[in-house]
């Protein structure tokens, strides 16, 4: 599940079942502003830390099993972590790669990367299988494979987006191995060897997705056809990525209602 934008997390989804909506409102809206936090408007990054450490204070009062102060915070102690008895690590880990967006505009390799996504992906599909029972090891490996491949992919198709914030995602070893500059980032060159490396960086994600994907099969009812939906969201993407040639920079590929039609046959086919 896509952290950044939260474009592909199932809040108002038909297929989420009634007794799990407000708790995934309320896990939503304290990531929401979290990410928001840290991410968009003009504050200055010691404003935005320092509201990111409120969120992080409002979580150890939960920990510690006292009232946050905040309606945010009330409402995820009440309607999900309380009646879910879901683990506050995710939460912490979120807050975490919140941090570190604000912080760390880039990275030296895949590993460092990989660990980004760890706290900033992983999490949101670990409150999830929590939330459905569904907590063992081989469903948690194979959902941290998903939503690191979902984040990766959200990556590719926000580096002109990412350039504007001056982040740069694609691993500065990738970058030199490819023989791709920051300047061709900037001056928005789709060329052959820019080619080259966001065809390597999508294969990554998307054997990532496919080691994951049987996740969405072997999970009964309505949240394996949710996740179906989404792995195969990821691989259009990803298919709309090489259609273009990786250039992003004069179109981001996007989901449309003939995309949808297709994620929704497919999730009912386990296609």
């Amino acid at each position: 599940m896509s952290v950044n934008h939260y474009e592909n997390f199932p809040v108002g989804s038909l297929a989420m079942p009634r007794r799990l909506r407000k708790p995934v409102h309320a896990i939503y809206a304290f990531a929401r502003t979290a990410d928001d936090t840290a991410d968009e408007g003009n504050a200055e990054d010691a404003e935005r830390l320092q509201g990111l450490d409120h969120l992080e204070n409002e979580l150890d009062l939960i920990r510690n099993g006292k009232k946050p102060e905040t309606p945010l915070m009330q409402r995820l102690q009440n309607e999900a972590i309380r009646p879910f008895s879901l683990p506050l690590e995710p939460f912490y880990d979120l807050l975490s790669a919140f941090h570190q967006d604000v912080v760390k505009k880039r990275y030296q390799n895949f590993g460092e990367l990989v660990d980004y996504c760890r706290r900033s992906a992983n999490p949101v599909g670990r409150i999830m299988l929590h939330l459905y029972g569904e907590t063992d090891p081989v469903s948690i490996a194979q959902s941290d494979g998903i939503c690191t491949a979902l984040q990766l992919i959200n990556f590719w198709q926000d580096v002109a987006v990412d350039w504007q914030k001056d982040r740069v995602y694609i691993p500065q070893d990738d970058l030199t191995r490819f023989n791709v500059s920051e300047a061709q980032i900037s001056g928005g060159q789709a060329d052959f060897a820019f080619q080259r490396l966001m065809a390597y960086e999508c294969e990554r994600a998307f054997q990532m997705l496919k080691g994951g994907s049987p996740l969405g099969k072997t999970l009964k009812g309505r949240i394996g056809f949710e996740l179906r939906m989404i792995i195969v969201g990821g691989q259009l993407i990803l298919q709309k990525l090489d259609g273009c040639k990786y250039n992003v920079f004069e179109q981001r590929p996007v989901l449309d209602k003939k995309d949808w039609l297709i994620i929704v046959k497919r999730a009912l086919l386990k296609k």
